[in-house]
């Protein structure tokens, strides 16, 4: 049974990673997320941590990915962790599908590229194929975690994939990334392959996803869950709230 005090805040289009949870199929309907999420149901790991939760393959996730360190920076909030996650399995377990993959996908793009542009970030480039089969290089993202680079290779990563619009498919270019924050290239392909970076990975999915994260990118704040680029100031408030005392 879910934590029934986990809220799940919603980003206010599709475009936010992927389209609503189907009814009538064998995941919860996106009405039941906001009350119970899927799976056992834990609560936060620390009630008083704020966590960003990524793919590199998400457009939306680079969007808050480029803003969210100056976002909490400005309000005088720490910083939040980073962690990487496998969306195609948080797709397969909450029963949902990209909207990159269905007739939402045009009007999507052309709204990346709009936000993009807000943000004063370079025109997107898109990567072909896209979406890209980014396993690899969230295998590579999550053995940056394990030595605190975290940050650094996912912004190196992200603006390969959609400000050079380089396919993150091909180890090449995830190379080029990690070499950016000084990663070696013979030991990203080590760990990669190896068998504690692939349980780390799906281990922290599925942490993840007993959270009530079924998309990305995510915010959590305590019992709070934050899904969308357009909710990130929403997360601040309400981190800044957790750090005065009060509820999220």
């Amino acid at each position: 049974m879910g934590d029934p005090r986990l809220t799940v805040h919603r980003a206010g289009t599709e475009g936010e990673g992927g389209v609503e949870p189907r009814a009538g199929g064998t995941g919860r309907a996106a009405a039941d997320l906001e009350v119970t999420p899927g799976g056992t149901g834990r609560a936060a790991e620390d009630p008083a941590g704020v966590t960003f939760y990524f793919d590199l393959g998400s457009p939306y996730a680079y969007l808050s990915a480029e803003r969210i360190s100056g976002l909490f920076a400005d309000a005088g909030m720490p910083q939040p962790e980073w962690k990487p996650v496998l969306l195609g399995a948080l797709f397969a377990r909450f029963d949902r599908s990209s909207w990159s993959q269905t007739d939402a996908r045009v009007a999507g793009m052309q709204e990346v590229e709009r936000r993009a542009q807000a943000q004063a970030l370079q025109p997107i480039r898109w990567p072909d194929p896209f979406p890209a089969n980014t396993l690899h290089a969230m295998r590579v993202a999550t053995y940056a975690k394990s030595i605190g680079r975290t940050v650094s290779f996912a912004l190196a990563a992200f603006r390969q994939a959609f400000a050079g619009g380089r396919d993150l498919t091909d180890p090449d270019n995830v190379a080029i990334a990690a070499a950016a924050c000084e990663l070696h290239p013979n030991a990203i392909a080590k760990a990669a392959a190896s068998a504690t970076v692939k349980a780390r990975l799906r281990d922290e999915t599925e942490r993840a996803g007993d959270r009530g994260v079924f998309g990305v990118p995510t915010v959590t704040v305590g019992d709070e869950v934050y899904w969308g680029d357009d909710r990130l100031e929403e997360a601040v408030v309400a981190a800044g709230r957790v750090a005065e005392g009060g509820p999220g």
